[in-house]
């Protein structure tokens, strides 16, 4: 019998928990870990940049962006596009030149044909002189087009290229997947806290916005929504209790449908009800036994 210990290196199997212990210590295998705080995006920062918003805007889903940096992210992919589209209109353009050379050469190939059977037909006749023109040179009847040697270099065969599929037009969203429209975004208006005492730069504050109704601090733990018409930033709770009750703007008295209700998507906090998920897994090279 073996004898075991706690770095057993005479053992006839490789357990599972040796397996995992050695992954563990080696840097393989799939790594789970949980994010933490400083992992979670604050809910006035920017999806693309992850900073705090300079010129807020939101989609219809819920979604907050730099103006800045969406406008430059849709400028990217239309300029991804464009490109697309240039290469899938050369391939298009050489399908249709090798279409009608295949068309070209088909027509020769008939006439080749053609001339080949008049040929037959006038050796077949009965001959004074008696030749028959017969030749098995590989330079004739038309095989002088054809490759003597299969080594050329410019004669071996090309791997085939991938056929390109039309691109697809459409700008859609980093975060929802849904297409984006740029005329379809809103201005937010982040109500600032004001505190005259306090020095600190805005960028810096833990505490930076309130509601613009009831003036509570915002922050990643309370739910909030944007008014689409003025922008405004409420809590959740100010809408329920406040403007579902006779669906108008507590601010400019306006008149408000359920779809101008937008509710803004968070980071996310510690609490597993207000995230999809917080863990993150790291997929690295596979340990063999």
């Amino acid at each position: 019998m073996t004898r075991h210990a706690r770095n057993c290196t005479a053992g006839a199997v490789y357990t599972y928990y040796e397996k995992k212990k050695d992954a563990r210590s080696s840097g393989y295998g799939t790594e789970t870990q949980r994010l933490g705080k400083d992992s979670v995006k604050d809910f006035d920062c920017c999806c693309l940049t992850l900073q705090p918003c300079r010129n807020p805007v939101v989609t219809r889903d819920g979604y907050l962006f730099d103006k800045e940096a969406i406008l430059e992210y849709t400028i990217v992919k239309k300029n991804e596009i464009s490109r697309q589209l240039k290469e899938y209109e050369k391939q298009k353009k050489k399908e249709e030149t090798e279409l009608a050379e295949l068309a070209v050469a088909e027509k020769r190939s008939k006439i080749v044909h053609f001339l080949k059977n008049e040929q037959t037909i006038a050796s077949s006749q009965p001959s004074t002189s008696g030749a028959v023109n017969n030749s098995i040179s590989n330079m004739a009847n038309g095989k002088d087009k054809q490759l003597p040697s299969f080594w050329l270099p410019s004669q071996t065969p090309d791997a085939k290229t991938r056929k390109l599929e039309k691109p697809d037009t459409t700008v859609y969203c980093p975060m929802s997947g849904k297409p984006l429209k740029i005329k379809g975004l809103i201005d937010v208006k982040f109500k600032e806290i004001k505190d005259s005492s306090d020095k600190t730069k805005l960028i810096a504050k833990k505490e930076r916005y309130e509601c613009a109704v009831t003036g509570d601090v915002l922050s990643n733990s309370i739910p909030v929504a944007v008014l689409a018409t003025t922008g405004d930033v409420v809590t959740m709770e100010c809408v329920e209790k406040i403007i579902k009750k006779n669906m108008i703007h507590p601010l400019t008295n306006e008149k408000l449908k359920e779809k101008d209700i937008i509710p803004l998507q968070r980071g996310g906090t510690g609490y597993a009800q207000t995230n999809n998920s917080l863990k993150v897994e790291n997929h690295r090279p596979v340990l063999q036994a």
